[in-house]
């Protein structure tokens, strides 16, 4: 297995950068798979048990000036590493001027990620910083458990708000409730609600538009039939939900969110050249 790439370009090395933060700040271990045209960062906490997942999509060309991998084997060119992303994060923060940063999959003493960040200096010889980031490889017997989530068989799907704004009303929940209830209908209709003893607030978002699933793409939903105004909902961790708020670093073209009723809230953050999925199990 070899993998190496170099990223010249500034402004994509910078991009890369926030989506890496972005999984840092919400996957403590995550799985980089590695295909000829795209990177995967995966977290796939098992939802049932109470766990959230995350797949993200990145299309390399889109980001690296050079790339060139050999998989585990030529009909399975792939590479899955386990990684943490902060470590990964902290190393791209030494090269936020780099002239050049290259990336390396090596094994001297265990597997590593090498990023040399070679930085200007005032002298002709430029310096270069070495981050060596330790990985773990995945066995090819393991490989099925990271497949791409489908998309749920939802309820209700629908724009989200402002992620800024959503953030700060979930920042002000947050201190009232462990929990916060998603729900939502077909009208573009969005609530946030927190219901104590003690308290109860609600946060309500109108005209957020529905998303074209189910004529688009043929995509069958149980939307389909269902009354525009009724509401689906889920109660979810609201701890959950501020991390994703709070780690969000690439502003999304599009943002919206699948609910299937009490079981899940399925995100979706789509950037031209980034996709990001997050699945929060309901609480029962």
């Amino acid at each position: 297995m070899r993998f190496r790439a170099k990223i010249v370009d500034l402004a994509c090395l910078n991009h890369f950068s926030r989506v890496i933060n972005t999984i840092a700040k919400l996957a403590k271990t995550c799985t980089l798979c590695l295909t000829d045209s795209k990177l995967y960062f995966i977290l796939s906490d098992k939802v049932a048990n109470g766990g959230v997942s995350m797949w993200c999509e990145l299309c390399q060309g889109n980001f690296f000036d050079e790339f060139q991998m050999e998989g585990a084997a030529a009909e399975h060119n792939e590479i899955y590493l386990e990684l943490v992303p902060e470590n990964l994060s902290r190393a791209l923060k030494t090269a936020q001027n780099a002239k050049t940063v290259k990336i390396k999959l090596t094994n001297k003493h265990c597997p590593c990620l090498r990023i040399a960040v070679e930085l200007p200096s005032l002298s002709s010889s430029s310096r270069i910083v070495t981050h060596d980031i330790p990985v773990g490889v995945i066995p090819r017997r393991l490989w099925n458990e990271f497949r791409e989530p489908s998309v749920p068989d939802f309820d209700v799907s629908i724009y989200l708000p402002m992620l800024k704004t959503m953030k700060s009303v979930v920042e002000r929940m947050k201190n009232l409730s462990n929990s916060i209830v998603i729900e939502a209908n077909l009208s573009g209709e969005m609530n946030l609600k927190i219901e104590t003893d003690l308290v109860s607030v609600s946060t309500h978002f109108k005209d957020l538009g529905n998303p074209p699933w189910a004529s688009e793409d043929g995509c069958q939903s149980s939307s389909q039939g269902r009354d525009l105004e009724s509401m689906a909902e889920a109660r979810i961790d609201i701890k959950k939900l501020q991390q994703l708020l709070a780690g969000q670093q690439v502003n999304p073209t599009k943002a919206l969110c699948n609910i299937v009723s009490k079981r899940v809230v399925h995100f979706i953050l789509l950037h031209e050249d980034v996709s990001l999925q997050y699945f929060i199990p309901a609480l029962a």
